[in-house]
């Protein structure tokens, strides 16, 4: 029996097939559109309405394909979607956009308008129909033109004070959710863990011993603050997002944080391994102190007291300890 391919290529398609494609895509894309306006409504209304409006545009372009097709073909409309021609640009599945970040949101509705394009003008090229290739042209000129579409809903629903506000709350969620859980983790682990860490380095000078007891002080570190974390805040009354991804975020760092300095030990030699740890240790905390500074708007000799000086008294009393 001949084999049958499941997915036609584009060149392949009819006229009417094109035709049926470009009517599901554009319902698609304004679908996606709609789902970003309500996901962003209650927190980036101005944001929300830009994507209304680009909603609208794809349901005119969709009225136009579907007048055309029974025009040409009758009412009937093939169903044909994405998914069944090989090569064509794909939509990610709703659920897996409704934690993206306004910036994020932005970045995909240009690159939708940009893969339209692309479409509209490589099925120009398979329509021989004077009026159906001057519409596919017509489109393609408009996806094209939606960038400056785009900023033309932007200028009328978003004023540069309304697009400051908004950028400023994508920040700061961004910071609540993510940088704030993140560096409270990454403190602890890089810090918390530098005693019993370096004080069986030192107690036993055995470099496999030092690392298991690093593992298990990190993993053990990470799992504690990850679900102290996610169980302290729903995030609710407090606006610091989700807390399953705060959890991660914790967890995940603090876990790192630990790792650090003790997987430097997978080096036979003691000495080396303690020095490669040391300098690690000084790269961590610099880098949290740099993160500080960065993110959470700390003045720089405030956070190095509490992080430089805090972080070299752990390892003074693991050395003393051990060393004892």
């Amino acid at each position: 029996m001949r084999f049958l391919p499941s997915r036609k290529r584009l060149k392949d398609l009819s006229e009417q097939d094109i035709l049926a494609l470009a009517i599901a895509s554009e319902e698609d894309d304004a679908r996606i559109y709609r789902s970003f306006a309500q996901h962003l409504r209650a927190d980036y209304p101005a944001s929300a309405a830009v994507f209304d409006d680009m909603a609208a545009e794809e349901d005119t372009h969709r009225q136009a394909l579907i007048s055309q097709h029974r025009t040409r073909f009758g009412d009937t409309i093939p169903l044909i979607r994405r998914e069944h021609v090989a090569g064509f640009h794909t939509r990610a599945p709703l659920w897996l956009t409704a934690n993206l970040s306004l910036e994020a949101i932005r970045a995909q509705a240009a690159g939708m308008e940009q893969d339209a394009e692309r479409f509209y003008l490589n099925a120009m090229k398979q329509v021989s129909n004077a009026d159906t290739r001057k519409l596919l042209g017509d489109l393609a000129a408009a996806e094209a033109g939606h960038q400056n579409t785009a900023v033309e809903m932007a200028e009328k629903h978003l004023d540069p004070a309304a697009r400051d506000e908004e950028n400023d709350k994508a920040n700061r969620q961004f910071i609540l959710t993510w940088v704030q859980p993140g560096l409270a983790g990454l403190m602890d682990g890089s810090v918390s863990t530098l005693a019993p860490i370096f004080a069986t380095a030192f107690a036993t000078q055995d470099t496999h011993t030092t690392f298991l007891v690093g593992l298990a002080a990190s993993v053990g570190a990470g799992i504690s603050m990850g679900f102290t974390e996610a169980a302290s805040d729903d995030g609710e009354l407090s606006g610091r997002g989700s807390p399953v991804k705060r959890g991660f975020a914790s967890g995940i760092m603090t876990t790192l944080g630990g790792l650090g300095h003790a997987l430097p030990y997978l080096i036979t030699d003691f000495w080396t391994a303690t020095i490669i740890a040391i300098i690690v240790v000084f790269v961590e905390l610099w880098a949290i102190v740099w993160i500080q500074n960065r993110f959470m708007k700390t003045p720089f000799g405030r956070a190095t007291f509490q992080v430089v000086l805090g972080g070299a008294l752990v390892f003074a009393a693991g050395a003393l300890i051990g060393g004892g």
